[in-house]
């Protein structure tokens, strides 16, 4: 669905965006990662179209991006949410919704779609400064969904969602996906990225330095901790044990081959295995780990 390659963006002295290359499949739901200023925002007014890169080639359906005709296919929520707070909230989805270039009869039906599906009802005759921030959240969401996009950009689209209805919005990504829209979604909340996205990209001082699998990135930062739960004390595995509470064991090794020898061990002396099993870093660890010792270099783990 996109492709970005080598693109560049410097805003006087500073490099927002420096050789950036990623593709991100059609129907996928792609995390974009990094820290306050590593380039993400610049990354995604690019790619949107709000602001033009100095370098490199944006393509979208594997065409050279054109604002006019490629706009349309594309819904952007931004971290700085945008709404009229004097307007009303069934009057701003309408006027938005005709920005986006669906007739006022296409618009009302889906208002009338949206907020019913989502409990919102109530709201359409509010001012939008009335609206708690979750409600305005929710209200953002829709607008940005109105027009059926192919490229559906979220960046922080959880922020001010109580559980409870960032189990919603969830559910509409996941619903969104299934139907073959394609979702970038930025965050710095990496429980989020985890249960989301099944690809990421992680975006340091306007540099790539990591991009592939969720699964392929945490398997190859692994390093080799296992958690074994048995029914007496180990004996013999002192230098291993990080962790010991009761009978439940936290042990790291040089290789795998000596988590083998451990069960062998618990089989000769007849433990009770009660469970055993490998630790994956979360992302994130990865996360600080690379932007801590980020020396430049990219990371690639395609899918398998």
């Amino acid at each position: 669905m996109l492709e970005v390659q080598h693109l560049k963006k410097q805003y006087a002295t500073q490099k927002a965006v420096d050789d950036i290359s990623l593709t991100v499949k059609t129907g996928s739901i792609f995390g974009l990662l990094g820290p306050n200023g590593a380039g993400k925002s610049s990354l995604l007014r690019m790619i949107t179209g709000i602001t033009m890169p100095d370098a490199g080639n944006i393509l979208l359906n594997g065409e050279p991006f054109e604002l006019i005709k490629h706009s349309p296919l594309i819904g952007y929520m931004p971290e700085e949410r945008g709404l009229y707070k004097k307007m009303k909230v069934g009057e701003q989805a309408l006027y938005l919704g005709q920005l986006k270039g669906l007739s006022k009869t296409e618009t009302l039906k889906k208002i009338k779609y949206w907020f019913d599906k989502l409990d919102m009802q109530s709201w359409e005759n509010k001012k939008v400064e009335d609206l708690s921030k979750g409600m305005s959240q929710k209200l953002q969401f829709v607008i940005t969904i109105l027009h059926d996009p192919k490229l559906l950009i979220l960046d922080e689209p959880f922020s001010g969602l109580d559980p409870v209805n960032s189990a919603v919005i969830k559910d509409e990504i996941y619903d969104l996906a299934q139907k073959g829209t394609t979702i970038i979604f930025s965050t710095h909340r990496m429980e989020q990225v985890e249960e989301i996205c099944r690809e990421i990209a992680l975006v340091n001082k306007g540099k790539l330095i990591l991009n592939g699998s969720v699964s392929e990135i945490k398997e190859n930062f692994k390093q080799n901790m296992f958690q074994l739960e048995v029914d007496k004390p180990i004996e013999g595995y002192e230098k291993n044990i990080i962790k010991h509470d009761g009978n439940i064991y936290t042990l790291q090794f040089e290789n795998n081959g000596e988590a083998n020898n451990l069960l062998s061990y618990c089989l000769e002396h007849q433990f009770k295995i009660k469970t055993y099993s490998e630790i994956l870093p979360s992302l994130n660890d990865i996360f600080i780990r690379l932007v801590e010792g980020d020396n430049g270099g990219v990371r690639q783990f395609d899918s398998k």
